[in-house]
């Protein structure tokens, strides 16, 4: 009989944006999986304890790095340190990203190019340098973060829903253009997910989560976001190219922060 194959023991993972939330639950995951991982934020002091941590428990090393995904050199630097400290580049998960509420008419120019070239621009500039690494060894796997605002209004996020919008565009057409060398590329977008800046925005304490086992929620926990990438990542998602695999909870209409968070 078939074993389901879900290791990814062993791989070089470069996850970003992970000093904190979806993005270090991400790398801990992996790397509790046995897999090797580089973390990366803009700033060492958040970035670096996630790695020091990862060190500490059994498991794939870690290696911490600087990186802000808005700067090309930066980027380089982050794949160059990764694939010299573990050999190469076998996944990226490409979670960087930020946002400001505001209505459509209020955003500047300033603010605009902020957001959607953090989210993505820096999702693109990851690509293409984390592609050059697997399009010329064995190939590889990219996971990138969008989010339930790039499928459906979302208003006074119209930049990052713009922009989330483009990475699950970004992602079908990279699945196909870089099939026959070797790299899947998929996309999880998820909906509202308990990290410190739902709590801090929405006041959600931790306390305050259902549990995982519990179906009627219209709210993840991190490490939900987390087991899909490595799912993606593993051979047994091997038949997974170009998908978006949206985690909302519960289905309904409209966007889950203007209504009730199904908490209870």
């Amino acid at each position: 009989m078939h074993t389901p194959e879900f290791s990814v023991a062993g791989l070089s993972v470069v996850v970003t944006g992970a000093s904190q939330g979806i993005g270090r639950a991400i790398a801990e995951t992996f790397a509790a999986s046995g897999a090797d991982v580089t973390v990366c934020s803009r700033s060492m002091d958040r970035v670096g304890p996630v790695a020091e941590g990862i060190n500490d428990a059994d498991g794939g090393r870690a290696l911490a790095v600087e990186c802000n995904v808005r700067e090309r050199e930066d980027v380089e630097d982050l794949f160059a340190a990764a694939a010299e400290e573990f050999g190469g580049i076998d996944v990226l998960v490409s979670n960087a990203g930020g946002e400001f509420v505001a209505a459509f008419e209020d955003i500047s120019e300033n603010g605009w190019d902020a957001v959607t070239d953090l989210n993505l621009g820096g999702t693109y500039r990851c690509a293409q340098v984390a592609g050059e690494y697997m399009r010329e060894g064995d190939g590889g796997t990219i996971v990138n973060l969008a989010s339930v605002n790039g499928q459906h209004p979302a208003p006074g996020e119209s930049h990052y829903g713009a922009a989330k919008a483009a990475i699950i565009r970004l992602t079908e057409t990279l699945a196909v253009e870089w099939a026959d060398e070797g790299v899947r590329v998929n996309c999880i977008a998820p909906g509202l997910v308990q990290t410190p800046g739902v709590a801090e925005t929405l006041g959600i304490d931790e306390s305050d989560m259902p549990p995982r086992e519990q179906v009627d929620r219209r709210i993840g926990h991190p490490e939900e976001i987390a087991d899909l990438a490595v799912f993606l990542c593993s051979p047994a998602g091997s038949f997974l190219n170009g998908e978006t695999v949206t985690a909302k909870g519960v289905p309904r209409a409209g966007n889950a922060m203007n209504v009730d968070l199904g908490l209870q």
